[in-house]
């Protein structure tokens, strides 16, 4: 049987480093594949050699062979919608902000299978509805959370039909139900072809089945099926990748006196456009704690710190912020997608030059940092595209906690992180935070993460929360 795609030997290269060791794999009709490691471990560039959109700035080398013959960069995109797609690892990037939700699915069913605009309207509608997105058809991206947002991008790419799909991170910032839909469709979608996943969720790996390649540093580190690698891993990364996971973490006791709060709200109710995403919310958060923030995509996380840094009107009750001499700036939010808090135009060390410059922040407090958070340095000569989501993702708590925050929000810290990085990302972000007394609201889809790390909870469904 011919491979739908066949990799001999293909390396990727920035000039003089190594991003992607020599790799050769198959992937068959049928029998999916996904690439499991490490944030940064140059899988996602194996993703964009592979459908033709790797970086002008970066050099392929080897073989692709896709469906039996090697193309060319035009001669690939003619495979694009109808025989191969590729999920974007971030769903801002593949999806048109002026636009609404039903016309970015509508608009591939009238230009791909050619229906009338009434029958692509009543195509993409149970396209949305499937996904639970059909009271959203008429919002924009920017008006969807990010977990809704990934389901609108998958939404849209699966419309065409193509049966080779190319998956990287589907399932980032969704939740366990959300989640397993996804993970449904795309084996759905991909019968009679193939699938090609690209992630660091053990379970997401799991439920895929087929095989798996485990990759660290651009290095293959051990291969076979899904079954035999996480059943039985013989290599030690992956072995520490699995247990890594954070259904196996202990609960860590940390002393803090909750003396000192920081913030009060009473009564609260949030919403956006006066549409109520829940209410009767009522905490005290001191400085140095951690509060936990859990609930079904798109119930309000978001929406909650987006209210209390004012960035919302609540609809409802009140927000006192409490202390005395706090700039605003102490007041941050670290964004559940980093591209849209990152711009693209200049290197992330210009970016940090300008942070330091205008905060007059003491340079030496960036390399012990940098380490901490596994931060190479050569990344500040590069710009946020030509990094992956985790490393981006690690640059913005840097940019946070060098301002010495008094309260900070962060959705969906490491959602782009493989769980080893994760895990010690969750504990420096922790750690750091309660050295410098920051109180932290912290999101998460991973409830197990939330009740191992947090010294407390905040529930939110779909009308109400509730400490």
């Amino acid at each position: 049987m011919t491979p739908l795609i066949q990799l001999t030997d293909l390396s990727i290269n920035a000039e003089d480093i190594s991003l992607l060791e020599p790799l050769s794999l198959s992937l068959f009709q049928d029998k999916p594949l996904t690439i499991l490691g490490q944030t940064g471990s140059g899988k996602s560039l194996l993703a964009q050699a592979i459908i033709g959109l790797l970086p002008s700035t970066l050099q392929q080398h080897g073989h692709v062979e896709i469906m039996g013959k090697s193309h060319n960069i035009p001669a690939l995109k003619t495979l694009w919608g109808k025989q191969m797609i590729m999920l974007p690892q971030e769903p801002w990037r593949a999806l048109d902000p002026l636009m609404q939700s039903y016309q970015q699915v509508a608009e591939v069913y009238e230009c791909v299978h050619e229906q009338s605009p009434e029958s692509a309207f009543d195509s993409a509608i149970k396209d949305l509805d499937e996904l639970g997105l059909k009271s959203s058809a008429l919002k924009r991206p920017g008006q969807l959370s990010g977990g809704m947002a990934q389901r609108l991008a998958v939404a849209a790419a699966t419309a065409g039909g193509a049966t080779l799909i190319l998956a990287d991170e589907p399932t980032k910032g969704l939740d366990v139900s959300r989640r397993d839909d996804i993970i449904k469709l795309l084996i759905k979608s991909a019968q009679g072809g193939g699938l090609l996943t690209i992630t660091h969720d053990i379970d997401v790996a799991r439920q895929i089945g087929g095989d798996i390649i485990v990759m660290k540093e651009g290095t293959v580190v051990e291969q076979g099926t899904a079954a035999q690698v996480l059943e039985q891993p013989q290599h030690p990364y992956t072995q520490a990748l699995i247990a890594a996971d954070p259904r196996h973490w202990s609960k860590s006791e940390y002393p803090q006196a909750l003396t000192k709060p920081v913030l009060n709200v009473s009564g609260l109710s949030i919403g956006r456009q006066q549409h109520s995403l829940a209410k009767d919310i009522s905490f005290t958060l001191h400085a140095g704690e951690v509060m936990g923030v859990v609930g079904d995509s798109g119930c309000g996380k978001s929406t909650l710190g987006d209210t209390l840094l004012g960035l919302l009107p609540p609809l409802e009750g009140s927000i006192n912020k409490l202390g005395e001499n706090i700039t605003p700036y102490q007041w941050l939010k670290l964004f559940q997608d980093p591209p849209s808090a990152v711009t693209s135009s200049v290197t992330l060390g210009t970016l940090l030059d300008d942070l330091i410059v205008l905060h007059n922040i003491n340079r030496q407090k960036i390399a012990p940092l940098m380490e901490k958070l596994k931060l190479a340095p050569e990344l500040l000569e590069r710009r946020s595209t030509s990094v992956s989501g985790g490393e981006l993702q690690r640059f913005s708590i840097l940019r946070a906690l060098l301002l010495d925050p008094v309260f900070l929000f962060a959705d969906e810290p490491t959602s782009r992180l493989d769980p080893i990085i994760a895990k010690e990302v969750t504990e420096i972000l922790i750690t750091l935070a309660k050295e410098q007394d920051c109180a932290v609201l912290l999101v998460s889809h991973d409830k197990n993460l939330i009740e191992k790390r947090c010294d407390s909870v905040i529930r939110l469904g779909v009308a109400k929360a509730g400490e």
